[in-house]
């Protein structure tokens, strides 16, 4: 109820839309940027903040599974790349990501009696075999788990790129952003289209770094654990050619978590947006789809904040809204489809081609509005009022004595 309050009231901070002449002339003379009296901004201020925000929110935030290491550094960067490209495209696939791992993680941890730390260093392919194969499925865990037992915590942590301050730090950013944004709606100063994308953004790294918080950062060396019986795995032989996983076996496998093409003794390290499925699937299912829908119907609803805000012509103004609209209402409709035809088992038939019909749809459609929502953000800045460049007055808030 509170984050529907906090999208209403910033859709009503800025009520400046084309077509309203007389809206845009009083926009010009009642809050403008006058340096003797008011603290201002400039463009490059709002571009370089809003930025500095975002690749905050998608680089540093992201906490990449253990790659393999034979990989070299440009490869290792371009893998982090790609990962910090659908972050921007959809945040909330690696919400999905992140809440799957917490997940798992912590029923690794109740199960086998191991701290949080070494559940999420399992779902990342932290452990290997003595082969060099991650020990990644759960029924391998019992072979390996007495040496697993054996590695204290802060072995793990000493491996971590960042440390649970540093994580704090980073949350306290994406946090002071959001602080900034609401004082800016208290004192009825308007967002600018690229500040309210670069609150989604926020406000989901917040999030994703939270689900992250106990997940050690940027380990680039697993830690090689002895079985104490039979891998099960081995004794099954499966070991399938490399190129038996497909781009669609990749996307979907990220998405929702099926990694059943997966081997892990037919590798050297874990897929990018790998978790180790447990037991509990219906609770691993329904974390998937909170986190992907979910969370995708709350970026979209924070970007319907600038329903009313000032755009350069009605064609900008009608594609942010509706590109908006679009993410923050499909994907939950869909999720209640996908839901209804579950319980109900209507898969067959005409209702199973609907539910196809609208994951298709989405596929397809939800990245050209994320993208036009990213291109609107910056057009946008050509054109701003005024009020738009004054700063926040923060001795408002300093109680005078």
């Amino acid at each position: 109820m509170l984050f529907w309050i906090f999208v209403f009231l910033l859709a009503r901070q800025s009520s400046l839309t084309q077509g309203h002449p007389d809206l845009l002339s009083r926009a010009a003379t009642e809050a403008s940027c006058d340096c003797t009296i008011n603290s201002c901004r400039t463009l490059f201020d709002i571009v370089w903040g809003c930025l500095a925000t975002i690749f905050a929110c998608t680089w540093v935030a992201l906490h990449q599974n253990v790659p393999d290491p034979d990989l070299g550094h440009f490869a290792l960067l371009m893998r982090k790349l790609r990962m910090m490209l659908v972050t921007i495209i959809a945040p909330e696939v690696i919400v999905g990501f992140a809440a799957r791992q917490f997940v798992s993680a912590r029923w690794i941890s109740k199960e086998f009696d191991v701290s949080t730390t070494h559940g999420f260093f399992c779902n990342m392919g932290g452990f290997v075999s003595e082969e060099g194969h991650p020990v990644s499925k759960m029924k391998q865990l019992p072979a390996y788990m007495p040496a697993i037992r054996k590695i204290k915590k802060a072995d793990i942590e000493d491996k971590s790129k960042g440390d649970t301050l540093s994580k704090g730090v980073a949350i306290a950013q994406g946090l002071w952003f959001v602080t900034q944004c609401l004082a800016r709606v208290s004192q009825h100063l308007p967002l600018t289209e690229l500040e309210v994308a670069t609150l989604a953004f926020a406000v989901i790294s917040v999030i994703i770094r939270l689900l992250w918080l106990h997940k050690p950062l940027d380990v680039q060396q697993p830690i090689v654990v002895t079985r104490s019986e039979v891998d099960p795995l081995q004794e099954e032989g499966i070991t399938p050619p490399s190129d038996s996983v497909t781009l669609v076996d990749r996307i979907f496998g990220g998405i929702f978590g099926d990694h059943d093409h997966y081997h892990p003794i037919s590798s050297t390290s874990v897929p990018s947006f790998y978790s180790i499925e447990i037991d509990a699937k219906d609770t691993y299912g329904l974390v998937t789809f909170a986190g992907v829908f979910g969370v995708g119907s709350i970026f979209g609803s924070i970007h319907c904040a600038a329903w009313n805000a000032l755009f350069p012509s009605m064609a900008e103004m009608w594609i942010w809204r509706i590109s908006s609209v679009f993410i923050a209402a499909y994907p939950a409709l869909t999720t209640l489809l996908i839901i209804a035809a579950s319980v109900w088992d209507l898969y067959d038939g005409i209702t199973g081609v609907v539910v196809g019909f609208f994951i298709v749809v989405e596929f397809v459609v939800y990245p050209l509005c994320r993208l036009f929502l990213l291109i609107l953000s910056f057009t946008t800045l050509r054109s701003l009022p005024p009020s738009a460049f004054v700063d926040v007055n923060w001795s408002n808030y300093i109680p005078h004595l």
